[in-house]
């Protein structure tokens, strides 16, 4: 087994720019890895600010539903369709301290929307907000693979699990410090950005020092079976590994989103344990990121992909008719199987497309993402059309969609030396 290399992973930037380069180091640089996973889990606690407020916002501003649906808009443009365009510029000519420069942005957005008077200003102020999220992911899923040294599930494992926690902790925080303070209460937060900013300064230093050592051909590197491949099979394996998180993640949104009115419209609990349940998915999605990148280490990202998706479908199809108990351990077991496709999903796509791994990361991270945000807001329209038991309904067929890992080619992924 590999061990991780505990080197120094923030040189001065004079001694970066002073010593020649040394070499790549063969082992996952552990203390670049944390930071990264830290600043996920900060940039992504920002961003879900923003939903988490649209009830003040609503009612400060006298806002409607549809000018709350542009402000969401103008988030999710930023956020999620700027990413593989980012990802594709920076393929090109990488940039090691656009990612501090990227939560900066983050940073003035958070500032804007705290003094914001009027419904202009909150639009752009969200937009600024995306803007950093658009910088961030694609950039730093590039310099968690530079630093997994060859354990490319385990480095996006780590990474992501920090997202998933800043996405929980920051609705709690929301309700804890803006809420009850107002609008200006969300200037605080701006220092979670300072902090990520200096962080990412020193991730940059490193970046740079390792950008300088490994030879440029070393990012393109190719696993055998896929040199094989036609640009239209990889074309259309990407296609299939957009749907399968798309079907990941609109599934997992309409837990998420509605599952806590699920529990006390179907089994009459209260607001609190209903979000008691909510926690425990959350936390079972949480473990089951940080777990898929290692297994697909070991078995392969194929092997996963099957399990995570194809294998939830009888899980998900029996949960509409389980009772309460049945109902929390099902989706325990849901949140831990479906998150851990998306490691496999993203280090098997960036190995289809040696060299553009930002732009993979972008795609996934942004496009994707955005087509499942979407997808659970037409269930949110179908449950008020129906109700809440026939959404879950439809949804358990979605891991369906996962047969189609069939069509995926199969590559020889190298294993770690055990």
């Amino acid at each position: 087994m590999q061990k991780a290399v505990i080197d120094t992973p923030f040189p001065a930037a004079s001694t970066a720019a002073a010593a020649p380069a040394a070499p790549v180091r063969s082992g996952a640089v552990l203390p670049i890895l944390i930071a990264l996973s830290f600043s996920h889990m900060l940039n992504d606690m920002m961003q879900s600010l923003i939903s988490a407020l649209y009830p003040m916002l609503k009612e400060d501003f006298r806002l409607d539903f549809a000018q709350i649906g542009l402000i969401t808009l103008a988030f999710q443009l930023t956020a999620s369709l700027l990413q593989p365009l980012v990802g594709t510029l920076t393929d090109k000519k990488p940039m090691p301290y656009s990612l501090s420069v990227g939560m900066g942005s983050t940073l003035v957005g958070l500032l804007m929307l705290s003094q914001a008077h009027n419904y202009s200003m909150l639009l752009f102020s969200s937009a600024l907000v995306g803007i950093g999220s658009a910088v961030f992911h694609p950039e730093s899923s590039r310099v968690a693979r530079l630093a997994s040294g060859g354990r490319f599930g385990f480095a996006q494992s780590l990474f992501q699990v920090g997202g998933n926690a800043g996405q929980a902790i920051g609705p709690l925080l929301a309700a804890l410090v803006v809420l009850p303070r107002g609008q200006g209460a969300i200037a605080w937060f701006s220092f979670a950005a300072m902090v990520g900013m200096l962080i990412l300064a020193r991730v940059g230093v490193w970046y740079k020092a390792h950008i300088a050592a490994a030879p440029r051909k070393g990012a393109r590197r190719v696993v055998a079976g896929v040199a094989a491949l036609s640009r239209r099979r990889v074309a259309t394996a990407i296609l299939i590994l957009v749907a399968l998180t798309f079907s990941k993640n609109v599934y997992t949104a309409s837990l998420s989103s509605y599952y806590t009115f699920y529990l006390i419209d179907r089994f009459g609990l209260s607001v609190h344990e209903s979000q008691m349940m909510l926690f425990l998915f959350m936390g079972s999605v949480a473990v089951g990121t940080f777990v898929g990148g290692p297994v697909g280490d070991r078995i392969g990202r194929k092997a996963v992909m099957w399990i995570s998706i194809v294998g939830v479908l009888p899980f998900t199809l029996a949960l509409p008719h389980a009772n309460l108990f049945w109902t929390g351990t099902l989706t325990v077991i849901i949140g831990l199987l479906m998150s851990s496709a998306f490691p496999a999903i993203l280090v098997y796509a960036q190995e289809l497309m040696p060299g553009r791994v930002g732009m993979v990361a972008g795609l996934f991270f942004g496009f994707a993402f955005g087509l499942g945000g979407l997808g659970a807001a037409v269930m949110g329209r179908i449950a008020d059309a129906t109700s809440i038991t026939f959404v879950y309904q439809i949804t358990a067929f979605l891991p369906a969609i996962g047969l189609l890992t069939a069509l995926l080619p199969n590559v020889s992924e190298p294993r770690r030396p055990s």
